[in-house]
Order: C-alpha cells, then sequence, then structure tokens
C-alpha cells in the first residue's frame, strides 16, 4: 500500500471499479433495447458513432473508446460491409486508412436520435442531472490522470 494510502482508499477504489463495471453493463443492456430493431448492434453504434463527427483510424477510434484495434476492426469492417462506413484515403498515412460513415450510415445513426433522447430524458428524470453532471465531471477527472500513467498501471497489474 503506498505511503500515504489506507485500507479505506483501496476499498474505495475497488467498490469504484465494480461501480463502473456494473454501470457499464447497464449501459450495455440498455444500449441493446435502444438498437433493438435498428439494424445496428450495441457494437456497430459505438464504433459508428465514434466515427460520426470525423473520420478516424481503427486504431484511434479504439483508442478512444478504450477497446483493442482488432475488436474495433471487426466491427469495422462490417460497418463497410453493410455500407454504413467506408475506409478513405490517410493523408497521414498510406496504410491505415480512416473509417468514416456513409450517408446510409448517418441516417441509421439520426434514426436512433428519438430514442436516445426519449431514454436520456427518463434517466435524467430519474438520477436528476446533477447527479450526471457531478459523474461526469468526475469522469472527466479521473479519466486523464489514469491515461497519464496507463502503462506503468497496465505493467504493475500484470506483475502484481
Amino acid at each position: 500500500m503506498g505511503e500515504n494510502n489506507t485500507q479505506a482508499d483501496v476499498v474505495a477504489l475497488e467498490r469504484l471499479v465494480l461501480g463502473v463495471f456494473r454501470l457499464n453493463g447497464f449501459f450495455l443492456h440498455a444500449a441493446d433495447g435502444l438498437t433493438a430493431g435498428s439494424g445496428l448492434t450495441t457494437a456497430r453504434w459505438q464504433v459508428l458513432r465514434a466515427v460520426f463527427h470525423e473520420p478516424l483510424t481503427v486504431a484511434g477510434a479504439a483508442r478512444n473508446m478504450g477497446l483493442t484495434r482488432q475488436t474495433v476492426q471487426r466491427v469495422a469492417d462490417a460497418l463497410v460491409a453493410e455500407g454504413l462506413c467506408r475506409y478513405l484515403p490517410n493523408p497521414a498515412h498510406r496504410r491505415a486508412k480512416l473509417l468514416a460513415p456513409t450517408e446510409r450510415g448517418l441516417r441509421a445513426i439520426q434514426h436512433l436520435v428519438p430514442r436516445v433522447t426519449a431514454w436520456s430524458e427518463h434517466v435524467l428524470d430519474a438520477v436528476g442531472a446533477k447527479t450526471i453532471r457531478s459523474a461526469n465531471d468526475s469522469l472527466q477527472g479521473l479519466l486523464p490522470a489514469l491515461l497519464d500513467c496507463q502503462e506503468e498501471l497496465l505493467h504493475d497489474a500484470r506483475t502484481g
């Protein structure tokens, strides 16, 4: 244990990690419901949404999503095969193409907007906008701090 950390601090971190896992499961289950009947799966929605505003390489999208490049590559290839995305030349890198939504992909995302908006309103009514903003502020503070030392922390996790 670190010199300034108490057992209560360690327990608080463990509870946070387990809570984030549970919250992730909740959001994935909700996303499955939101995408039902839309022609998109949750995974395809996530990747399509990742490149909605700007084309990204698969590796860039994976980094932004906290996933492996291989996982996103499989989904990206499926999106391209279905005409929801396309690969574009990347002026910064010959081999790493940019993934971008097609018009059909943009329409698929727009089709989900009313469902997502209604669900979001319901969540906000249930838990309160202040709680959501506070949780988001905490995440936005925590993520960069962890990502700054990600390699060291992942090495520590593997080696104990």
